[in-house]
């Protein structure tokens, strides 16, 4: 017991040590004036952490409105709150910001003063998941690199709201209440650098229109997409991972070829209406069709090679690179078909 307690003292000891010197170390560098003015200029509301001057943490606090937040704050984290507004005033300083997280809070269109948002000029990342938008906020900082809006009610995108944010790599816009007639032909116009897009769970009965061109992964699961339009892919010639799961798929909806698609290597299609595995090209690694209504799997027939030109070539040719293969949930009885390994040497796991 003795021994115990003095462990946990020396524990505590070395813990606060270490902190000390750690407040210390900053209080020094700062120096006393410097010091003084950092400590008396965070607000009250709020924690900032001596080891991390650019920060400021206002997250589950109950705040209603938004402090006024220091000129040297680069991330700011206001999110599990109960704001409602965003005004330019408590920003007035706060010219370097670079991150703001206002996820899970009550902030509605109306209740952004307008221009508050582009005067930012250095934000980079913004979140503002789970508030109640009802249509993206405009106009955005033009350097903005991540836009996260999910499980909002937004139900109308405005005419030209992105085509100013060329650096943008992320949008993710799931669990809204978008329709087809939300997303227009020139809706995306202008994000030229997107490599995620995120639809999923919304209302959508048909394939978005015009996605960026560089765009890497496409998220569209629950959604009640119906068709693929023939040679939709070619739009997008670098689409690495699909996501399709939860839609209204069946075998008549997608047209010969429509994923045999040599730059997707991830294709999840995953609780649809398919019968039969649809064509698929030989650079695929991952394949989902887990609950479809499949009854059974012919290798010849899904292999993407010629299985007798694959013995030609041997291990080094052009091999089928399927890795993982997931036919659990429709009506296939085990075994695996031989022929299914035969064609995709490469399979590390099936799972039927």
């Amino acid at each position: 017991m003795i021994l115990k307690v003095y462990t946990s003292l020396l524990l505590l000891f070395l813990v606060n040590s270490a902190w000390t010197r750690t407040v210390r170390q900053v209080y020094d560098d700062l120096g006393l004036d410097h010091w003084s003015h950092y400590t008396s200029e965070c607000p009250q509301e709020c924690f900032c952490p001596p080891s991390f001057p650019n920060a400021l943490y206002c997250d589950n606090k109950g705040l209603k409105e938004i402090p006024p937040i220091p000129a040297r704050i680069w991330y700011l984290y206001l999110q599990n709150n109960q704001i409602e507004t965003l005004s330019e005033k408590p920003f007035v300083n706060a010219t370097h910001l670079r991150w703001i997280n206002l996820n899970k809070n009550k902030i509605t269109n109306s209740g952004i003063e307008s221009g508050v948002l582009s005067k930012m000029k250095r934000l980079l990342y913004l979140f503002l998941e789970e508030n109640e938008l009802e249509e993206v906020p405009a106009p955005l900082p033009v350097g903005l690199e991540q836009l996260r809006l999910a499980r909002n009610k937004i139900s109308r995108i405005p005419e030209g709201v992105f085509s100013h944010l060329e650096n943008l790599t992320m949008l993710d816009l799931h669990q809204n209440s978008l329709l087809d007639s939300a997303l227009q032909s020139d809706t995306f116009q202008g994000l030229n650098n997107l490599m995620q897009l995120n639809i999923a769970k919304n209302s959508l009965k048909k394939m978005p229109l015009s996605i960026p061109a560089n765009t890497l992964q496409l998220f569209l699961d629950n959604n009640s997409i119906e068709v693929i339009p023939e040679n939709y892919f070619s739009a997008i010639p670098k689409v690495t991972f699909l996501r399709l799961n939860y839609n209204k798929l069946s075998d008549d909806g997608i047209p010969p070829n429509g994923f045999n698609v040599s730059s997707i290597l991830d294709l999840q299609l995953s609780h649809n209406q398919l019968t039969k595995i649809p064509p698929i090209n030989a650079h695929l690694e991952h394949l989902h069709l887990d609950h479809n209504k499949i009854k059974s799997v012919n290798g010849t027939q899904i292999c993407p090679v010629s299985i007798a030109l694959e013995e030609d070539y041997g291990y080094y040719g052009n091999i089928p690179r399927l890795r993982y293969l997931r036919l659990d949930g429709n009506e296939i009885q085990p075994p695996i078909p031989l022929d299914i390994m035969i064609c995709f040497r490469l399979l590390q796991a099936v799972v039927i």
